[in-house]
């Protein structure tokens, strides 16, 4: 009889709380995992590290998809129509958060329309130039730009991401005012810098560094407060001219708005166990990104003192949502 009404309380229990019974059995089967970028990037080479140990914790598909398309909007529009399961995830980067600032229409509200599960990395940037360009610092940059401001552009890997708020940063710090070209990812973006179309970038360091140490591009300095050991040789920002330019991208995961918490918090799980996984960490490394990791709850806080922060330098840089 005990365990007659043992089974009917578990069962009850179930039926009330529809979070509880979908999370007994998660995951069951294939993970999609969105990537709203081209192959190529940071966050496509993040997304990728990641997905396969989410697998291989979860034991199940974990498979990306890139859906690339105005400035990461299509694909994560994808997600957030997606089904509240928790079989369909976003795997983006921080300029996500900021789309309400960025643009004048968009389909859904980054903080509203999707639940944060967890950030797990973050990257320092570089600052980067053809090599033609003539200047060895960003106070050397400066002082060419202001001289000559026609001969000089800007690329930006995507409208908001770290890479153009450092940007905008620079630009005002050294009293610049410079064209900024915004692409479709980082990959078409540094194609561009390394041919001379644009002059100038700030991308991450995971896929700048490459083509420095290739001599296809030239670094003027990394934004941290201190060298990166993956390139000790480039300056910091300070080093370079430019002390107020601090800045990184950080990576992260969301799912649609709806998804039980109990699964949010087994793919949270999941994700904790990724970020103490040995390899990973080795894999970011050899990136240039550090691991960090903060659970659903730390990392909606953390978003949200991101775009008051990020807001707020937008509103500086007199940026205007296109």
């Amino acid at each position: 009889m005990t365990h007659i009404l043992r089974a009917i309380f578990v069962l009850v229990l179930a039926l009330a709380l529809p979070g509880v019974a979908a999370a007994q059995g998660y995951p069951t089967g294939q993970i999609n995992w969105v990537i709203p970028y081209p192959p190529g990037g940071t966050t496509d080479a993040m997304a990728r590290i990641t997905a396969a140990k989410v697998s291989s914790i979860l034991k199940v598909p974990v498979i990306p998809h890139n859906r690339s398309g105005a400035s990461g909007t299509v694909g994560s529009d994808t997600v957030r129509q997606a089904a509240p399961d928790g079989y369909t995830v976003l795997f983006n980067a921080s300029l996500f958060v900021l789309g309400k600032h960025l643009f004048k229409s968009l389909p859904y509200d980054p903080q509203t329309d999707f639940t944060p599960v967890a950030r797990v990395g973050r990257a320092p940037l570089l600052v980067v130039t053809h090599p033609a360009v003539p200047a060895a610092t960003i106070s050397e940059f400066v002082t060419a730009a202001r001289a000559n401001s026609r001969s000089f552009n800007f690329g930006s890997s995507s409208l908001g991401s770290a890479g153009h708020l450092a940007t905008l940063e620079l630009m005002r710090l050294g009293g610049l005012d410079l064209t900024i070209v915004n692409y479709r990812g980082s990959a078409p973006a540094l194609a561009d810098l390394m041919s001379g179309q644009v002059q100038i970038m700030i991308d991450p360091i995971a896929v700048a560094l490459p083509m420095v140490k290739g001599g296809k591009l030239k670094a003027l300095a990394i934004t941290t407060d201190r060298r990166s050991a993956l390139a000790a040789d480039i300056p910091t920002s300070a080093e370079s001219g430019m002390p107020g330019l601090v800045l990184s991208s950080w990576y992260a995961v969301w799912v649609p708005k709806g998804v039980p918490d109990a699964v949010v918090a087994r793919l949270a799980s999941a994700l904790e166990d990724v970020t103490k996984d040995a390899e990973f960490n080795e894999r970011l490394g050899a990136l240039g990104v550090e691991m960090v990791y903060d659970g659903p709850e730390a990392f909606r806080k953390f978003i949200a003192a991101d775009v008051e922060r990020n807001a707020a330098l937008l509103k500086a840089a007199n940026y205007q949502p296109e």
